[in-house]
């Protein structure tokens, strides 16, 4: 892996907090990604599971881990069976995890080999009752491929028809949205690598560059700061192209007076950070552009203020569409009689601000969270506001990482990003 190696106290305490929640006399189990193939012998990049990370800081294939905290043998309270390496695998894919190594990134000492696994994990079923499965259950899931995960557990009620299922779904979703302080601090660290790659993009842009050519000078900052590269695909997206949502292409010339919606960010050992900056290619925004401009940076503003413990997701959505509105008012774009005859299940704004303006995040982009319970402190939020104006020929978003804060307003992890559109102007002109 690029990245530093991670404080394996933070895996112990995410193993325990998991299995203090367990039923008595149960066992979970955690399986890594497989590689995926693209076409004769081709592979696509390797991304771990993030479950079984979140819960071991094993980043490599073929890997499974078993918590069974009520197992009479000490040692199998604990189980991680890994690939057997060996001096072949070393010479022509590089040393994968030894025992010794998978107890110094995990702090688990059980360690078996792979090809043990039907062997050893037969034992422990006949001292269990009950199996959590590790099943998606994110709200915005869309699963076409079949996973290693749901392989194993096919085979596993085959194998085992009588022992009762329990989901492990529910207990992650509301550990892994409360961020441990080691968390935080690599979350951190891949939003100071985001920062990096957004000044280097102040530099070059000008007119005659080409969308790609900017994705291109992100990556090269974020791998060079020991990212393995974007959380997820960049958009960058100039002029009109912005008002396509999730636009993609990457491959027009950016012009001159036009804007540039930049929606990317870097991941740092498997955590994500999530920027959106609108930056104006001949390095000076118009008047137009900078009155949209600063709407939407007041509701970011405005709206990041109301991320505090005990928010309901939904009614902070409510706010910040009232807030919305009255900028759409005062732009121009909305007048107070398409307010008052609004449908409230399509309220005016969503005209031009149509997608939600804050998501958990952390290990996914889009991170576990209940977001039917109140918000927690030490949850990380995106808060992202946009203005699109297709007749226009521009569209506008805004978007920070925040903590929820015990007490007081949360804290950006991004503050270090430029965002004052006369601080852009500035530093694009110096």
């Amino acid at each position: 892996m690029k990245y530093d190696l991670i404080d394996r106290a933070l895996f112990i305490k995410n193993r325990k907090n998991f299995s203090a929640q367990m039923k008595p006399k149960s066992l979970a189990v955690f399986n890594s990604n497989d590689i995926y193939p693209i076409s004769a012998d081709s592979t696509m990049p390797f991304q771990q599971a993030r479950d079984i990370f979140y819960l071991s800081g094993v980043d490599q294939d073929a890997s499974i881990l078993v918590l069974f905290p009520d197992a009479p043998l000490e040692k199998h309270r604990e189980i991680l069976f890994l690939t057997e390496t060996n001096e072949h695998i070393a010479v022509w894919e590089g040393e994968k995890l030894t025992k010794e190594k998978a107890f110094e990134t995990s702090g688990i000492k059980a360690v078996y080999w792979i090809k043990d696994f039907e062997k050893v994990f037969f034992e422990i079923m006949t001292q269990c009752e009950t199996i959590y499965f590790n099943t998606n259950e994110h709200y915005r899931a869309n699963i076409q491929t079949q996973t290693r995960e749901a392989r194993f557990v096919e085979w596993c009620k085959k194998q085992y028809p009588a022992h009762q299922v329990a989901k492990s779904n529910p207990i992650l979703q509301r550990l892994r949205s409360v961020k441990d302080p080691i968390e935080l601090e690599l979350m951190q660290k891949a939003c100071n690598i985001t920062e990096k790659g957004f000044k280097r993009i102040l530099d070059f842009v000008k007119p005659g560059v080409w969308e790609y050519q900017i994705e291109a000078e992100f990556m090269h900052e974020f791998l060079y700061n020991r990212s393995r590269g974007f959380s997820y695909t960049p958009i960058i997206a100039s002029g009109n192209n912005a008002n396509v949502l999730h636009y993609v292409e990457n491959n027009q010339e950016c012009k001159a007076g036009d804007l540039i919606l930049l929606d990317a960010g870097a991941e740092y050992a498997n955590y994500s950070s999530d920027m959106s900056r609108t930056i104006p290619v001949s390095g000076k925004f118009s008047k137009r552009q900078k009155e949209v401009y600063n709407a939407v940076n007041r509701v970011k503003d405005d709206a990041t203020k109301m991320l505090v413990p005990g928010t309901i997701w939904a009614e902070y959505h409510k706010e910040v569409g009232k807030l919305m509105t009255l900028e759409l008012i005062g732009l121009g774009l909305l007048d107070k009689a398409a307010v008052k005859n609004e449908d409230p299940d399509w309220p005016a704004y969503k005209k031009y601000f149509m997608h939600g303006t804050s998501h958990n995040i952390g290990l996914d982009t889009h991170d576990y969270g209940i977001l039917t319970e109140p918000m927690l402190a030490n949850q990380v939020y995106t808060v992202e506001p946009g203005i699109y104006l297709p007749d226009e020929g521009f569209g506008i978003r805004l978007e920070d990482d925040v903590v929820i804060q015990e007490k007081g307003e949360p804290f950006n992890l991004m503050r270090n990003i430029p965002i004052e559109a006369d601080e852009i102007e500035d530093i694009m002109n110096s």
